[in-house]
């Protein structure tokens, strides 16, 4: 199942991770009670998927003292205590509600998230030119879990907005955004350096991948910022992946929980969505097999 899941350094390891966790839409401004139910959980990893914090400001201070009252939550430093964490960004963490490459503090807003993140000082990801995207491998042969973090935002060319008063007037009442799919040819989330990289990574030899995303993959159209604004991208993604299973999804707060019990011959995975009390709202289970490509 292709998820929309995304500091811990590419260079440590962890063996073959059996739980890993992830969330994202973390509101600094708020008590964010989940952190509770996750840290129940004593993972082997949690993935921070985007909008960290709402920073939404062309004041970097500001931006750098949004992620410190997220450093501060009794739950966030229980969780980076105990667990090893890695992050992607989305528009609000990024600086600006739906922005894209013109937002002009990318390069500071990076190196804020990054040092919040505890990201190493050498890393990549501080000094490329077209993002902070990265991935990280865990475990190692036939117990290998890829994690691959595409950045939406650093590269993201203009969204097509519809005009006030058609959204006023048909969207607004369907619950439907202010934005239609680009024409224009070649439009992009990643740009084109990211697009190899990303194909070379999925390459690399794993018993698991995992693509994180920011924005809704799998809906065809919702008017709201997703892949869907952008045919060309992603026809791409769903090329590269060859196949893909679409699950229920939920409007409840909410973590993901994907556990691995690899003491099996074939691996049985377990992908669940949990509520702010830790229990079950659904879940999916497979085997490994079942999702192996290139059969």
């Amino acid at each position: 199942m292709l998820m929309s899941f995304t500091a811990f350094s590419s260079s440590e390891q962890i063996t073959a991770p059996q739980k890993i966790l992830f969330g994202s839409c973390g509101h600094q401004d708020k008590a964010i009670p989940i952190f509770d139910a996750i840290n129940k959980e004593n993972a082997d990893l949690f993935i921070f998927l985007g909008d960290n914090i709402y920073g939404d400001t062309n004041d970097m201070q500001v931006l750098a003292d949004k992620y410190q009252k997220l450093g501060a939550k009794p739950g966030f430093k229980t969780l980076r205590a105990q667990t090893p964490i890695i992050a992607m960004w989305d528009d609000h963490d990024f600086g600006q509600n739906d922005a894209g490459k013109e937002y002009s503090h990318k390069q500071q807003s990076r190196q804020i998230m990054l040092d919040f993140f505890q990201e190493p000082k050498a890393s990549i990801r501080r000094t490329r030119a077209d993002g902070i995207y990265t991935s990280y491998r865990y475990g190692e042969g036939e117990q290998t879990v890829q994690v691959i973090m595409p950045d939406l935002r650093w590269n993201r060319d203009a969204l097509n907005p519809v005009s006030e008063a058609e959204y006023h007037t048909k969207r607004k009442a369907n619950n439907q955004g202010p934005y239609s799919p680009t024409e224009l040819k070649g439009a992009s989330m990643l740009g084109e350096a990211q697009w190899q990289w990303l194909e070379q990574e999925l390459k690399k030899p794993a018993a698991i991948k995992l693509i994180s995303s920011s924005l809704q993959l799998l809906p065809d159209f919702t008017g709201w910022e997703s892949w869907a604004n952008f045919p060309e991208d992603r026809a791409r993604l769903f090329t590269l992946i060859k196949k893909h299973r679409v699950g229920q999804f939920t409007h409840e707060v909410n973590y993901g929980d994907l556990s691995i019990d690899w003491q099996q011959e074939d691996p049985a995975i377990s992908l669940q969505l949990k509520g702010i009390d830790g229990k079950t709202i659904m879940q999916s289970q497979f085997s490994l097999s079942s999702i192996s490509p290139y059969k």
